[in-house]
């Protein structure tokens, strides 16, 4: 069983320049690999930067470098939360994220683990993010957000990257076939640079 949700690209044409890391679920604790995500995000976007060559003469050039780092680091960060936070210990699955440099864009994959009972909710999330207008939902998020003082999770990491960084966003939800309690989610962004 697989189900795609948004835009999630299948057979993109394989990408010269790409990096890819991968986690072990349970090597750490969640709470110290948190402070871990910001780094691995970090290092992804000055990893990119290499195939921006700075030229410090063009004012422009540097900004634009600058902004490309900044949304590297912004997506993958919140892709890699995410995946740690939703991430299912018990399968024993790596987490991994990869980074392809497709010409004017940048596609970004993250895979993690949910059970299968966590699955419905999740689909109906992703039903309505898909469906409406990220905009309105972004708005309503933060009204509930504010109203919510028990909440610890914003819910506004992958609307910010819609209306932020004009990015598409997909999701591909497939079961384990010789673990059917298990289901990977391979969730992929679109950023253009």
């Amino acid at each position: 069983m697989t189900q795609i949700f948004g835009n999630y690209c299948e057979g993109l044409p394989s990408s010269p320049e790409f990096l890819i890391i991968g986690f072990s679920p349970g090597s750490i604790p969640l709470r110290q690999r948190w402070r871990n995500n910001g780094l691995s995000a970090d290092f992804m976007a000055d990893y990119l930067m290499t195939f921006f060559p700075d030229d410090s003469c063009d004012a422009g050039s540097a900004q634009r470098q600058a902004e490309v780092k900044s949304s590297v680091s912004y997506v993958a960060n919140e892709l890699l939360e995410n995946a740690m936070k939703f991430n299912d210990e018990r399968a024993n699955i790596p987490i991994g994220i990869e980074l392809q440099l497709h010409g004017s864009q940048l596609i970004f994959v993250t895979t993690n683990t949910i059970t299968h009972d966590r699955m419905e909710p999740f689909q109906t999330y992703l039903e309505r993010l898909t469906s409406s207008d990220p905009e309105e939902l972004y708005l309503e998020q933060l009204e509930k957000n504010a109203l919510d003082d028990g909440d610890t999770s914003s819910g506004l990491g992958f609307l910010t990257m819609m209306n932020d960084y004009a990015a598409k966003l997909g999701w591909k939800l497939e079961r384990h076939t010789d673990r059917s309690e298990f289901v990977t989610v391979s969730t992929m962004v679109q950023l253009p640079i």
